[in-house]
């Protein structure tokens, strides 16, 4: 292990910190030369899941790259990186209760757009912009108004008294 600062060697890095968590262990270390902390996360190796891209290619399933393209959707916006951390970890997880060794980028692309959906509306439009490729402006606005409509129905059924049971 490397310092993510200075590069030092793990004879210079010691663990501070070590804490559970929900899919692993978390770590808290300092590296004795630059005096930095930062964390890692130790989760157990599962099997290799495989992301079939459009154009046919397969790649193994990165959750690195999961997590960096909604950091990504969520710059700037108040969205902390435990809830990015457990929306990838939802993801991750259903992909690989699916119990399949392939999955479709597609899938998983739309996998994310519905946990950003429920996370921050300005980041799901973000990702849904770069992911769909909208060709124009008049795309993503209808994009936006489906948005509106679903986040109006949500918020409708939700405040929606429901009916007695007629015992008959």
């Amino acid at each position: 292990m490397k310092c993510p600062f200075c590069g030092s060697g793990s004879g210079h890095i010691r663990v501070i910190d070590t804490r559970e968590v929900t899919d692993g262990i978390r770590r808290r270390r300092e590296c004795d030369q630059c005096k930095q902390r930062f964390t890692t996360y130790e989760r157990v190796a599962s099997m290799n899941l495989l992301v079939v891209k459009t154009d046919g290619r397969r790649e193994e399933f990165d959750r690195d790259k999961l997590v960096k393209s909604m950091r990504i959707a969520c710059s700037k916006r108040a969205v902390s990186s435990a809830t990015i951390e457990q929306a990838a970890q939802k993801i991750e997880a259903s992909l690989y209760s699916l119990g399949k060794l392939e999955v479709d980028s597609k899938f998983v692309g739309e996998m994310v757009m519905e946990q950003l959906r429920d996370i921050d509306d300005v980041a799901y439009v973000r990702f849904a912009s770069v992911y769909r490729r909208f060709k124009d402006v008049d795309s993503i606005a209808e994009e936006i108004k489906h948005l509106v409509q679903r986040k109006r129905r949500e918020e409708e059924l939700k405040n929606q008294i429901p009916l007695p049971m007629s015992e008959e």
